[in-house]
C-alpha cells in the first residue's frame, strides 16, 4: 500500500503573515510588556529597583493614590454605561429606520450622522465647549427659541452635570459607528427569512422585534465590547474640554486623564512613570477582563443566533 504523500508545506503563509506580526510586535507587543515590567520597578536613589508589587499596594493602599484611582474608575463606569444606554439603542433603532426601502434620502441620513465620527476629538471637544457655554454660547439663545431657557445652565462647569454632558457629547459623535455596523448587519439577512416571516403576516416593528433583532444579536454583542474598550481607553475629549485636571473638582477624570498626570505630571503633580505603568497595568487588566468575560460566556451564548 502506498504511503499518502505529505502535505507541501506552506511557507508563503508565514511570508504575508510576517510583517503584519512585526509591526503588531514593534507598536503593541514590545510597548506592553514594557508598562508590565515598568510597573514593577520603582526609582530609588536615581535607579529603578525592583519592588514587584509594592506600587500596586501604594495605589490601592495610599489615600493620595487610590482616592483619585476609584473617583476615576467610578467615571469612567459611568461614562461606559451611558454609552450602553443611550448611544448604543440609538445607533440600532437609527439603522432600522434607514434600513426601510421605503426611506428616501436615507444615504444622505447615513452620510450626516456618521460625519462626526471622523472629525478631531480637538475640534468636537472646542465646538461643544464653545456651544455650550453660558457667555457666549448659542445653546441659551436655541434653547430660549423653543421657551426653555430657564432650563439651560452651565452643564460643564457643574460637577454633578459635566461627566454625563461629556458622555452624551461623545454619544453625539460616535453614534455613526454602530447605526452602520447594526445597518450592515441587517442588510445581510437573507431575503428568504424576510419573505418567509412576511408569508406569515410579520411586518414593521413586529418583524423587526421577532425576526431581525435576534438575528442582529451577535453584532449588537461585538458593538458592546467595542464600546466598552474604547470607553475604557478614553482621554481625548475628555482632556479637549476639561483639561488634564478634569474638572470641575475631578469630576469628569477618568482612568485616561488619571494615567496621564500620573505619568508626566501636571502643575504641582510630579510625574511617577512607574505608578503611571501601574495604572495603565490595571486599566489593561480591566479590559482583559471585560474581553474575556464577552467571549467566554456572551459570545457563546449569541452564537446560536447566527445564520
Amino acid at each position: 500500500m502506498a504511503a499518502a504523500p505529505k502535505r507541501p508545506f506552506r511557507w508563503h503563509i508565514g511570508v504575508f503573515l510576517a510583517p503584519a506580526v512585526l509591526v503588531y510586535t514593534a507598536i503593541m507587543i514590545l510597548p506592553l510588556a514594557g508598562t508590565l515590567q515598568l510597573s514593577l520597578f520603582r526609582n530609588i536613589d536615581q535607579a529603578q529597583v525592583f519592588v514587584g508589587l509594592a506600587n500596586f499596594r501604594t495605589l490601592f493602599g495610599d489615600p493620595n493614590w487610590s482616592l483619585g484611582f476609584w473617583n476615576a474608575l467610578r467615571n469612567n463606569v459611568w461614562f461606559f454605561i451611558i454609552h450602553m444606554l443611550v448611544q448604543n439603542p440609538i445607533g440600532v433603532l437609527l439603522a432600522a429606520l434607514l434600513s426601510s426601502p421605503r426611506l428616501r434620502f436615507s444615504a444622505f441620513y447615513r452620510t450626516a450622522i456618521f460625519v462626526p465620527t471622523i472629525l478631531s476629538f480637538v475640534i468636537v471637544g472646542f465646538a461643544w465647549k464653545l456651544i455650550l457655554s453660558p457667555l457666549w454660547g448659542v445653546a441659551p439663545n436655541l434653547m430660549d427659541l423653543v421657551g426653555l431657557k430657564s432650563l439651560f445652565t452651565p452643564w460643564l462647569g457643574k460637577e454633578q452635570y459635566a461627566l454625563t454632558t461629556l458622555s452624551l457629547i461623545s454619544v453625539w459623535q460616535f453614534v455613526g459607528i454602530p447605526m452602520m455596523l447594526i445597518y450592515a448587519a441587517l442588510l445581510s439577512i437573507p431575503e428568504e427569512v424576510i419573505e418567509a416571516a412576511e408569508c406569515d403576516g410579520i411586518t414593521g416593528m413586529s418583524q423587526f422585534w421577532k425576526i431581525k433583532l435576534p438575528l442582529i444579536l451577535p453584532s449588537i454583542g461585538i458593538i458592546s465590547i467595542l464600546t466598552f474598550v474604547g470607553n475604557f481607553n478614553a482621554f481625548d475629549l475628555i482632556y479637549t474640554a476639561q483639561g488634564a485636571l478634569a474638572g470641575p473638582n475631578y469630576s469628569t477624570d477618568i482612568l485616561g486623564t488619571f494615567l496621564y498626570r500620573a505619568f508626566f505630571g501636571f502643575q504641582l503633580q510630579i510625574g511617577d512613570p512607574n505608578m503611571g505603568a501601574a495604572i495603565a497595568t490595571m486599566m489593561f487588566l480591566i479590559i482583559l477582563g471585560g474581553v474575556c468575560v464577552y467571549l467566554f460566556l456572551v459570545q457563546t451564548r449569541l452564537r446560536r443566533y447566527q445564520f
